[in-house]
């Protein structure tokens, strides 16, 4: 009745195929634009959220210690200006960083 574009699913639906990638791309690099000047921030904020939030399993992947993973971590969220131990802020942040990858 409102003449809104029907919203078609992949084979496997995901919520990501609910956002255009242009408009994902878009929010992605807004969202994470603090992080932007410092690769490795982003590099250790998408393994440690791959690894479900884990410091040794984070360190391992990136061969660093825990403590450089902690504090990349730490400097994430205050640049962000978020909570990270929100798993909807997590979330949000996975998309983007899924997004931002290409």
């Amino acid at each position: 009745a409102t003449r809104a574009p029907l919203v078609r699913h992949a084979e496997r639906p995901a919520f990501a195929d609910l956002v255009p990638p242009g408009e994902a791309a878009a929010h992605a690099r807004a969202l994470l634009a603090p992080l932007g000047t410092v690769p490795a921030l982003a590099e250790t904020l998408r393994a440690w959220l791959s690894l479900h939030g884990s410091w040794d399993r984070t360190a391992v992947a990136l061969s660093v210690h825990r403590n450089t993973v902690r504090q990349r971590v730490a400097r994430c969220a205050a640049l962000l200006g978020t909570d990270l131990d929100d798993p909807d802020v997590r979330m949000e942040l996975w998309f983007a960083l899924r997004h931002l990858r290409g």
